[in-house]
């Protein structure tokens, strides 16, 4: 190019939107050129479009089925304009209109006509971004979406959709915006295509024998979708279809192999891990898969690095072994790059106990620096802490995690965690985590099994004590926050408590997980469900995440998604009872249909039937489906007196027995049974007074009763407890 030439081309940034029709080309040519008039008119008519237009800050550039508006004044202006445009469709339900937004460098330019025309790198990545959305999306490159993650306004409207490769392989990272009047919620045809795809391909590569028959059924939904929707994405799209990427900066800790001459250090070698994850987690830059999706992974060795990847949706894996005997410990570890097997970084690491104990930061910021990631001098120093200078201390404080972070974990194993941490405190008063976790563990105590006033004291004592000694530890102000939320119900204080503890360990999905819990007890619907969505890119192997955003979308009224969560909640707990019964509501919620609930519940063998839980769902479908005489029989061969049923804890079996009688119109033999069951339900708000459960629990039984006071003010005392 003449420098002449060269020097005239003036780069700016650009805010662009573009947008089409979908379904454009199918149209009538009359059709065409009235849709088009009538787009043209309600962008005409947007407040945004007229105050740019004003100030010159605005070219607007007719692209055949659409246009593009590029905005000179503010990232925000094209997204303001884009709720205006959806907002206003709604009058117009003929218009089936895309939208993508991306700010990035433009020029003018002078076309075939002379007229002034506009290019560049930011026209042509916001049409890319648009032609992955369906109609009614609104959709957002990282660029944007960063930007606009800066106010607190536009956050809860942001919903991350993942990597995806557009037109010669261009990887962009898309972000869905909605809300509850503008936007799509759904997931882009074009997403979900690559999902089943990714699934397809993997369960023709060999995924392991207990997930096959899971891929399978993902591979032949895969292929009616094709066959269902390809003519329309051959239509709609001029791209190759989405291929979603790891980050290059997420990493999955394995469990690590234990060498040690005795099997019972194993808790040494899970306790390293831990301790690794964890300090991995606290570093903003990475993207840490959490403990609870990684454990699934035991036998990492008998299983494909890539497999392992794909299923985490990492571009790095760690692995290793340790090996303690007596004072000495050994430690091994590799970190590899999933996407193609190989070997990044390795090191070996022989020290005696006493020395180790801050190995675990040592790992973090050399991993870190490894994957290129940035460290703030802050980041630095907590990892860098070691967490104890007590060799015993840190030894029992590593039994104690292993007892107390099993998802299977009881009360008397918490009561078990609890004397060992004790122990670890006895020796070293000053060990701010180990009084953290005691704190969590007392309050997980006080929530699901015994809601007394020891509990609570203790929570609170020790997290105010862990926070004293380490003002700026994460697990202090989680556990803190859990005290506010399941003691005080404080959700405010709470929730305070929860975000900083997300701000110092950004990849703790515990954190993320109740945040999204209080904002949805709080009503704030679109911001909950974004958390939840956030939890799981560090949970995604976590069975009660996929049951969270089941939940969710269920109360949202979303029940296409709420079905796919219930499906992948059964796929990650193929042998969990409750996964199958918690799911099994789905199809009734949404079409008052029982048979997927009765078909889950029958694959349940006969005298399984922990805590009366599948009891319980059997007559829940013999009562919705009417069949009284198979309701009482259920409940006559169950060998178990209680069944778990309500969030209250067990419930007598006689109860449903009074239920199923009134339903039969036996009135009498209902108020019997309900007579026998009252001091039973009394009894336990007598005992936890402060439990809105409890209190909810026998308004519904006064209810049943016909002591309508009773029942109202009961029922206002649990919602006053828990809004």
């Amino acid at each position: 190019m003449p420098a002449e030439s060269q020097a005239s081309v003036q780069l700016q940034i650009g805010h662009v939107l573009f947008m089409d029709l979908v379904g454009y080309s199918m149209l009538l040519l009359d059709e065409q050129r009235h849709f088009q008039e009538q787009l043209t008119e309600i962008v005409r008519g947007t407040e945004q479009v007229c105050i740019a237009k004003e100030a010159g800050k605005l070219i607007r550039l007719p692209v055949g089925d659409g246009m593009a508006l590029v905005f000179f004044d503010s990232p925000e202006a094209p997204v303001r304009c884009a709720i205006e445009i959806s907002k206003k469709l709604k009058e117009y339900p003929q218009l089936k209109l895309r939208m993508g937004i991306h700010s990035g460098p433009i020029n003018e330019v002078r076309d075939v006509n002379d007229r002034t025309n506009v290019a560049g790198g930011g026209i042509n990545l916001a049409r890319r971004v648009m032609d992955c959305g369906d109609s009614g999306h609104i959709l957002l490159s990282k660029r944007v979406a960063e930007d606009l993650a800066q106010s607190r306004r536009w956050t809860a409207h942001l919903h991350d959709l993942g990597e995806c490769a557009v037109k010669h392989g261009v990887p962009i990272f898309l972000v869905n915006f909605y809300g509850d009047d503008f936007g799509n919620p759904e997931s882009p045809k074009m997403i979900q295509h690559a999902r089943a795809e990714q699934a397809a391909k993997t369960a023709a590569t060999g995924a392991p024998p207990r997930f096959r028959g899971v891929y399978i059924a993902i591979a032949a939904a895969a292929i009616f979708f094709v066959a269902a929707t390809g003519l329309s994405i051959w239509f709609y799209s001029r791209q190759t279809p989405a291929a979603l990427l790891p980050e290059e900066k997420s990493i999955a800790v394995l469990p690590f192999e234990n060498f040690s001459p005795e099997k019972e250090n194993a808790f040494f070698a899970d306790g390293i891990q831990d301790d690794i994850l964890t300090s991995l987690a606290k570093i903003k830059d990475l993207r840490v898969i959490s403990r609870s999706s990684v454990m699934a992974f035991r036998d990492a060795a008998a299983q494909n690095v890539r497999h392992i990847g794909r299923k985490l949706g990492v571009a790095n894996i760690l692995e290793g072994s340790v090996r303690k005997e007596g004072e000495r410990v050994v430690l091994n570890v590799q970190l590899i790059d999933a996407r193609n097997n190989r070997q990044i970084w390795a090191n070996r690491y022989d020290r005696t106990l006493a020395d180790s104990l801050g190995l675990q930061g040592e790992l973090a910021t050399e991993i870190a620096d490894t994957l290129r990631a940035t460290l703030s001098e802050d980041e630095k120093a907590r990892a860098t802490t070691k967490p104890t200078q007590n060799a015993d201390a840190y030894v029992f404080y590593l039994r104690a995690n292993q007892i107390s972070k099993n998802p299977d974990t009881l009360l008397e194993d918490y009561k078990t965690a609890e004397q060992l941490y004790t122990q670890a405190i006895e020796l070293d008063p000053n060990f701010a985590l180990t009084h953290a976790r005691l704190a969590s563990v007392c309050a997980e105590v006080f929530r699901y099994y015994e809601p007394t006033e020891s509990w609570k004291t203790k929570a609170r004592t020790e997290a105010e004590t862990a926070l004293r000694l380490q003002p700026n530890l994460a697990e202090a102000h989680f556990a803190l926050g859990q005290c506010f939320y399941w003691i005080d119900q404080n959700y405010d204080r709470a929730l305070e408590q929860f975000e900083i503890a997300s701000r110092l360990a950004p990849s703790n999905a515990d954190a993320g997980r109740l945040i999204a819990a209080i904002e949805r007890r709080q009503g704030k619907w679109q911001q909950a469900l974004k958390a939840y969505e956030r939890v799981a890119t560090i949970d995604p192997q976590n069975p009660n995440t996929a049951r969270e955003l089941m939940y969710t979308n269920t109360s949202m009224r979303r029940w296409p998604e709420a079905a796919r969560w219930a499906e992948r909640m059964r796929a990650l707990a193929p042998t969990s009872i409750v996964a199958k019964i918690q799911s099994g509501y789905i199809d009734f919620e949404w079409k008052g249909d029982t048979r997927l609930l009765k078909s889950l519940i029958d694959q349940v063998p006969a005298g399984v039937d922990p805590d009366g839980s599948a009891t319980a769902a059997r007559w829940d479908v013999a009562m919705l489906q009417r069949d009284y005489a198979a309701a009482r029989t259920i409940l006559e061969m169950s060998a178990v007196n209680e069944l778990s049923y309500a969030t209250a804890g067990l419930t007598p079996k006689i109860f449903f027995e009074g239920c199923t009688y009134l339903a039969q119109g036996d009135n009498a033999s209902a108020q019997k049974a309900f007579e026998q069951v009252r001091p039973a339900f009394e009894a336990a708000v007598k005992e936890a007074p402060e439990i809105a459960e409890r209190h909810a629990s026998l308004g519904w039984l006064y209810a049943l009763m016909g002591q309508k006071n009773d029942a109202i003010r009961e029922g206002q005392r649990a919602v006053e407890l828990k809004p």
